[in-house]
């Protein structure tokens, strides 16, 4: 597998692009977004679980980009609720209301004793000449019964990661991408495309 000159993160978010960039600065790729293409249009994301979503995402990109590309999809998985929220993490009381999902996960979980969770993230590399390689990254916790934190950023004020003894919103970004699912799914997908870059 030969190392491209030019990768697209299949994402207009500044935080996951600024993450991917500095991923992979020590080799020689450029990495750009969605911010440099916009001529990919809507993507339906209609798979059933995060790796399919993240291929459709990906595909869909390279389709209209013609470059490799990386794809996630990320949640949160609650084992009380059947797996919920899921794929439907960011629109399980309506599309990317981080309040109205933390309140509606409140409601769900009441009365339930078992309240771990865990975040996971899939990530897919794809290649116009075909080539795919995935990476995963979790992170195990429970979930409160109020929020805490002032980073009110998704589910993170009510996850609370025992190890470190407080929810994600109350870590700072460095404490959180040293252990956080995405951080571990980057840097298993980097250490991969390195070993088939050599």
């Amino acid at each position: 597998m030969k190392r491209p000159d030019t990768i697209i993160i299949a994402s207009a978010n500044e935080h996951k692009i600024a993450e991917m960039k500095k991923a992979f600065e020590d080799y020689g790729v450029t990495v750009q977004s969605l911010k440099d293409h916009s001529n990919v249009g809507p993507i339906n994301e209609n798979g059933t679980t995060f790796k399919e979503n993240a291929e459709i995402k990906a595909r869909a990109v390279m389709a209209a980009t013609g470059k490799p590309v990386v794809a996630d999809d990320t949640g949160l998985v609650v084992p009380a609720l059947n797996g919920e929220p899921g794929i439907r993490s960011a629109r399980y009381a309506g599309d990317h209301d981080d309040n109205a999902n933390n309140e509606k996960l409140l409601r769900e979980l009441q009365g339930k004793s078992d309240r771990s969770a865990y975040f996971t993230t899939e990530l897919v590399y794809l290649t116009p000449e075909g080539e795919e390689v995935t990476a995963e990254g979790r992170i195990n916790g429970t979930i409160l019964t109020a929020r805490q934190g002032d980073n009110q950023f998704g589910y993170d004020p009510l996850f609370y990661v025992p190890e470190k003894q407080m929810t994600l919103a109350e870590m700072t970004i460095e404490e959180k991408n040293s252990i956080s699912h995405r951080g571990r799914a980057v840097t298993q997908l980097v250490g991969k495309l390195s070993e088939m870059w050599q």
